[in-house]
């Protein structure tokens, strides 16, 4: 009697549990479709998906040539936020349309679409902490249109045609890696817009490059950056010849990344960007705690069994 009434136990937890499973499944799979209605919905980035476990998200603006408006400040955080927990997301693309990454004379900002703040900053007779407490408040929303490229544990890929100048610099410095074509023109604009680069570049950049020198030669003057002195500081990684061969290369890269274990792969970001903001030893503790737990991941023996019978693993969804 005790062994039956321990496998009729054994067998409702079993149902249990498979139901469990499919519960969660059916959730999810209505939750990445709700996700996807709304990434098709943005008015100022197109998103769409070239290959298995890759999204491409495009700024979507080519007539203002990707000047930077309201709408795109805002969907930036919700789009990056979406993928951030996309299990059919491995990796992201990030280009823009038409003639060029962001827009040339504006430090990539659509100046229009922000005009009416701009008149009320700089409007007298309003006390003057009031104004800054509510600029404060508004430059940290902006830096966080950015930050949630860097928190996305799914590498985020740049692929930078034409100019990107001002805020676009300070998107791509968010990202994991940045690949451009040989037209790309970089250039930290503010300081021609009388203003300090206030959304990442100036915090970032000097990470990246490795030369505080550079990076203030870059900032105080507004230089233009050609790709090929782009490639030499370490800003991006390869140069393109162009247009075509450039988002082809950001795409095989991605398509090389999403077919390895998701696991794997966001651990390895993770790690990277704790150990760039810690000392060695605290980052070597804090991987010590991540793979106490990630080695216990399935992906593990996948990785081996695929490497002995020289046969590619598939990966289940992250």
């Amino acid at each position: 009697m005790a062994l039956s009434f321990g496998r009729s136990a054994l067998a409702r937890s079993t149902v249990s549990s498979i139901f469990a499973r499919r519960t969660l499944s059916s959730s999810n799979e209505t939750n990445t479709s709700q996700d996807m209605s709304r990434l098709s919905q943005f008015e100022s980035l197109a998103v769409s998906r070239p290959s298995d476990f890759v999204v491409e998200v495009a700024l979507n603006r080519p007539s203002k040539r990707n000047a930077m408006n309201r709408a795109f400040w805002k969907e930036m955080v919700e789009c990056f936020n979406l993928l951030s927990t996309d299990s059919d997301c491995r990796v992201v693309l990030l280009r823009g349309t038409g003639k060029c990454f962001t827009a040339y004379n504006t430090g990539g900002l659509d100046l229009m679409d922000f005009a009416p703040d701009m008149m009320r900053w700089t409007a007298e007779g309003e006390d003057v902490s009031r104004k800054a407490q509510a600029l404060r408040t508004f430059i940290g929303q902006m830096q966080e249109t950015f930050s949630v490229i860097e928190r996305c544990p799914k590498p985020v890929i740049a692929a930078v045609h034409n100019a990107c100048i001002g805020g676009g610099v300070d998107m791509i410095s968010a990202c994991d890696v940045r690949y451009c074509s040989q037209d790309a023109v970089f250039q930290i604009k503010e300081v021609d817009l009388g203003l300090a680069a206030d959304v990442g570049t100036l915090q970032r950049l000097p990470k990246i490059v490795g030369s505080d020198s550079v990076v203030r030669e870059l900032a105080f003057s507004a230089a233009k950056l050609d790709a090929k002195r782009a490639q030499e500081i370490g800003l991006v990684s390869r140069v393109f010849p162009d247009h075509d061969t450039l988002f082809e290369g950001g795409l095989q890269l991605a398509k090389d990344i999403a077919c390895r274990s998701p696991v794997a792969v966001q651990g390895t970001k993770v790690n990277l960007n704790y150990a760039r903001d810690h000392s060695t030893a605290d980052s070597l503790e804090y991987m010590a705690t991540w793979n106490a737990a990630m080695l216990q991941s399935e992906d593990v023996v996948k990785a081996a069994t695929a490497q002995m019978s020289k046969t590619e693993p598939i990966f289940s969804k992250l």
